[in-house]
């Protein structure tokens, strides 16, 4: 088994040092560790550090953001054969120490993707405002994925090889909230661990303020969802308007009956608008579910091109029993070599033309 564990940094040189050095150099049931630094265009020392310290560096020339630097580390991490990718940010944010309890799941087969829950009412640095925004945004995520992640913004992570494969960012802002809409669209198994975070070292560079944190966060959750469930979302606007559209007619209706002989074409031409509105909905519904469909089957193709360029990958519970299989079939003896007779000269062959 071998584990990446992959550090996007942009500016790290103060606190990636700490963050390599408390990387475990050894975890049971793991049979090689690699660290990968993925540099976002750093205009610092933050190369030079990662080598230092043993780790492969990918550089970026200019920032690409969050999004591409987990996925350059993961082709790169499947690439070279990891069996699981950690994730962990370069601030030291995230408790490093704790990748040999991140792992356990996948290890045993119980799990595709770990979380670490930051406990984030217990953070003190954290607002109440934004202790309930995470709360909120956590709600909202595992509403779209049908999933229960107490910390769904976490980017403490661990992920199965087959998990990778089935998984696809489209996003350039973060990966965090597409991921785990993704896996619980996808059926993998996902469970969360609580980790207690270090002090904080810096401001999120992701990010200006809690506003533009939510707005960006709101546009990928509203996107994958779309991405996944496009009829729930367009069946229930078209509901809606076609409620709203039938009002002005029952009401148009009513003052005909009541004798109210008064112009309410205004209430006609409401009602149609809305109609309209929600027949167009019902309509792009249903080519938005083709288009999911479409989209499933070209993932599907996309799976099968990795495992011909990356190689195989199977479930971890599959993993897991192949693993425990082959730690306990006994090894066969080896043989004794017995000195054997001389074989009597063989005549030559003939030679057949």
């Amino acid at each position: 088994m071998k584990l990446v564990v992959q550090v996007p940094c942009l500016n790290e040189e103060a606190t990636l040092a700490v963050v390599l050095e408390s990387i475990p150099t050894s975890i049971e049931g793991i049979d090689e560790i690699e660290l990968l630094v993925i540099d976002d265009g750093s205009t610092d020392r933050t190369g030079d550090i990662a080598r230092e310290h043993g780790a492969h560096v990918l550089r970026h020339a200019r920032p690409m953001g969050l999004a591409q630097s987990f996925r350059d580390g993961v082709d790169y991490a499947l690439a070279h054969g990891a069996d699981i990718v950690v994730n962990t940010d370069g601030d030291n944010q995230y408790p490093q120490e704790r990748i040999g309890d991140l792992v356990a799941p996948i290890l045993r087969g119980d799990a595709e993707i770990v979380m670490g829950d930051r406990q984030t009412h217990k953070i003190e640095h954290f607002s109440a405002f934004k202790k309930s925004m995470q709360r909120f945004g956590s709600w909202v995520v595992n509403k779209a994925a049908g999933t229960d992640l107490p910390d769904a913004a976490s980017g403490f992570r661990a992920y199965s090889r087959y998990s990778l494969y089935r998984l696809n960012i489209v996003t350039r802002f973060s990966y965090c909230m597409e991921t785990i809409i993704q896996a619980g669209n996808k059926r993998l198994a996902i469970v969360s661990i609580p980790v207690d975070t270090n002090p904080k070292t810096r401001e999120s560079r992701l990010f200006k303020n809690s506003f533009e944190h939510m707005l960006k966060s709101a546009q990928a959750i509203m996107r994958s969802f779309v991405m996944f469930r496009p009829w729930t979302i367009f069946a229930s606007l078209g509901t809606v308007l076609l409620v709203a559209g039938l009002i002005p007619f029952v009401r148009f209706l009513i003052l005909r009956l009541i004798g109210d002989s008064g112009n309410h074409y205004q209430s006609l031409l409401l009602g149609t608008v809305l109609l309209v509105g929600a027949f167009l909905s019902f309509a792009l519904g249903v080519l938005s579910d083709l288009m999911r469909t479409n989209r499933t089957i070209q993932e599907q193709a996309l799976e099968h091109l990795k495992v011909q360029h990356f190689g195989p990958a199977h479930p971890a519970s599959v993993a897991a029993q192949s693993a425990t299989s082959a730690r306990s079939a006994p090894t066969a003896p080896t043989p004794t070599a017995v000195p054997s007779a001389p074989s009597p000269a063989r005549a030559p062959a003939k030679e057949h033309r």
